[in-house]
């Protein structure tokens, strides 16, 4: 499967529903995040995974376990693909996030993915050191990673500068996706600050690319996709 999954960061469905129609068939899938679900609800989301397209719905849950669970099995009834919570969440949450998975796939005949998110890819080790976490950043990721595993979720979004690292620790089955693609160095107002390209990122051992601007803001988003896909092969 082509593993670009495209962030749909855009301000409407109109706008989203015209970018997939223009990508489908050149990327592997589409992200919706907190933007655009805000914005429209959840009917892009239920309408792109009726087209047959797999929707990473990127939300990143993160409340009390009842919550959570109850986010999930709502989610999973829209037919998306994949969904996440914050790993942060600690165990309880994350069991009852995989547990919720499974209820809805029992209905639905279909289970969605269950992944975690680590440390997000804005935060640097300063960063991480003004919420009172001291451990190097890695140790952050890796610790993570190692108890969404354990609680029997199916991977991780982790920046790709960790992704060798958790390749090696969690085994070749764990999922990983990977934000923070990008062509060159960060900068110009991007917030994202751990980066990496994608031939490097699927090199390193990534399971799924998260690519938004690089595309979206190219001049023929359709071109870049494909030549982006095209260079994960060569």
């Amino acid at each position: 499967m082509n593993p670009v999954l495209v962030a749909l960061d855009l301000d409407t469905a109109t706008d989203a529903q015209a970018m997939a129609d223009r990508l489908r068939g050149h990327v592997g899938g589409f992200k919706i995040g907190s933007h655009l679900f805000t914005a429209e609800g959840p009917s892009l989301a239920r309408s792109l995974a009726l087209r047959g397209d797999r929707v990473f719905l990127d939300l990143k849950f993160h409340d009390i376990p009842n919550t959570v669970a109850a986010a999930v099995r709502s989610a999973a009834r829209l037919g998306v693909w994949m969904v996440n919570v914050h790993a942060s969440g600690g165990r309880a949450m994350m069991r009852a996030a995989c547990a919720a998975a499974d209820q809805a796939a029992a209905e639905t005949g279909s289970r969605s993915l269950v992944i975690a998110v680590t440390v997000l890819t804005s935060f640097d080790q300063a960063a991480l050191e003004d919420i009172s976490i001291r451990r190097p950043l890695i140790e952050q990721v890796e610790t993570l990673a190692l108890l969404a595993q354990d609680c029997g979720l199916d991977g991780v979004v982790a920046s790709p500068l960790e992704t060798r690292h958790l390749r090696e620790r969690c085994g070749p089955e764990f999922v990983i996706v990977t934000p923070g693609i990008r062509s060159g160095t960060p900068g110009g107002g991007d917030d994202q600050v751990r980066t990496m390209t994608a031939a490097d990122a699927m090199a390193a051992g990534a399971s799924y690319l998260v690519v938004g601007r690089p595309i979206l803001k190219a001049v023929d988003p359709q071109a870049a996709a494909r030549d982006l896909a095209a260079g994960l092969t060569t």
